[in-house]
């Protein structure tokens, strides 16, 4: 981790926002992103005793992922399509691999994800990490692929090498650095790791 550039970051963006995330523009520009009421949803919907109802999970999962501004609009649609055409086989699969992915062998669910989303063409970062995102919001984010390259390029994070289909290697490893790296900076820029990685991606062109 190259700790210089990234004092160098949080300096440029103190200029422009003295407060960080508390500096008035910065929470208008938060607000559209609704992160408090998805967090909500996310606790509300994703409880364990949830995981009882399967149709019921699989369609709040649909309305996550739909509801979350961080995840493309092109992979929306896809996800609720593929989602709401699934056989109910395939809907316990979901709904249980997101619940070992939450609650449970968090290894075991993620692969578990990983091979269904896969076989309907649907293996993507964001989808993979978005509901950790809004249910461990202090520990958790999501992976968005070109933000997550730039980091570990700028940077210099050692012993990650981006690669499109998702791994759970990775994806510990990765976190692991941007927890790392959250420590290093004020408090004022990480009210949680959505809001750092958005600090990470603004300031992504200044060194």
């Amino acid at each position: 981790m190259n700790i210089n550039k990234l004092k160098e970051a949080e300096r440029t963006f103190f200029m422009e926002y003295p407060q960080g995330f508390d500096t008035p523009e910065m929470v208008e520009m938060s607000k559209k992103h609704k992160m408090d009421k998805l967090v909500d949803f996310a606790k509300e919907s994703f409880k364990p005793s949830a995981f009882n109802q399967v149709e019921e999970t699989a369609e709040n999962m649909v309305k996550m992922v739909t509801r979350s501004s961080m995840v493309s609009l092109f992979e929306k649609p896809k996800f609720r399509d593929a989602v709401r055409g699934m056989r109910i086989d395939n809907k316990k699969i979901l709904v249980a691999g997101l619940k070992e992915l939450i609650h449970g062998d968090e290894e075991k669910g993620f692969n578990q994800l990983l091979d269904i989303l896969s076989e309907y063409k649907l293996a993507k970062w964001t989808l993979l990490t978005v509901f950790r995102c809004y249910y461990y919001p202090d520990k958790d984010l999501l992976f968005k692929p070109t933000t997550v390259k730039n980091v570990i390029k700028k940077y210099e994070l050692e012993g990650l090498t981006y690669k499109p289909r998702p791994s759970y290697d990775f994806f510990v490893t990765y976190r692991e650095n941007i927890n790392a790296m959250k420590q290093q900076v004020d408090a004022s820029l990480a009210p949680n790791n959505a809001a750092f990685s958005g600090f990470l991606m603004m300031t992504m062109g200044t060194e």
